[in-house]
């Protein structure tokens, strides 16, 4: 399944861009800001960027220079009010894949997704390997499964994010503050500290039994994956 980050403070149109996007079979990752988006671009790969150019604390323009500087090969297409000339051909010339401006149709948007994709192939990311297990537990980032004891899990993209950030940072405490910023937009639009509990409940009814427990409660902090497994 490949996997776009979507780089776009407008809530609602980020919103819809996901649900479309995800709806078409891809992964989306939203992101509000430009710290938000290479905090992400560093830490997952993805197989594409679609970008504003005005954000609330950067330029796209910019932030397009830094990803293809790290990673030159990741597809990224600019979708912008910004329709001059001349930023058209900058954005070019930064290595875009395409430019599309504001407003546009979301198939023609989908099948420029496709063309992107389908060139530019999947970025490498030399971060962390894609796949947490002890014998017990499976958890596949990269296919996106979970197995218990051998047995298919239903896990959530959510739940899939929690577990990623859990187990990459295994035997320290991650706060609860980085959860709700690591997860959801970081200026706390679609989450809130009582879901965040109700979802860490969720997911470790699902991955822990009497004789395995993976997550611990550290009371007014956040939360420590004890797991001892590979990854």
């Amino acid at each position: 399944m490949e996997r776009i980050l979507v780089v776009e403070d407008d809530l609602a149109l980020s919103t819809g861009l996901c649900f479309e996007l995800d709806a078409a079979g891809y992964a989306t990752q939203a992101a509000y800001n430009v710290r938000k988006a290479e905090y992400l671009v560093a830490q997952e790969a993805f197989d594409l960027v679609i970008l504003d150019v005005n954000l609330p604390d950067g330029n796209g323009f910019d932030l397009c220079r830094r990803i293809k500087e790290q990673h030159p090969q990741m597809p990224v297409i600019f979708l912008t009010a910004n329709d001059l000339e001349e930023d058209v051909l900058g954005g070019f010339d930064l290595g875009a894949e395409d430019y599309i401006t504001k407003p546009f149709r979301m198939k023609i948007l989908l099948k420029r997704v496709e063309v992107a994709i389908r060139r530019g192939g999947r970025a490498a990311s030399p971060v962390r390997e894609e796949v947490w297990q002890d014998g017990f537990l499976r958890i596949d980032f990269g296919a996106l499964t979970a197995e218990r004891g051998g047995e298919q899990l239903a896990i959530t993209p959510n739940e899939y994010k929690l577990l990623k950030v859990l187990t990459a940072n295994g035997g320290n405490v991650v706060t609860r503050q980085l959860l709700l910023e690591r997860l959801w937009d970081c200026e706390g639009n679609y989450i809130d500290d009582h879901t965040l509990t109700v979802t860490m409940n969720r997911l470790r009814a699902k991955i822990e039994d009497e004789s395995h427990t993976y997550v611990k409660t550290v009371r007014g902090m956040g939360y420590i994956w004890t797991g001892s497994g590979n990854r």
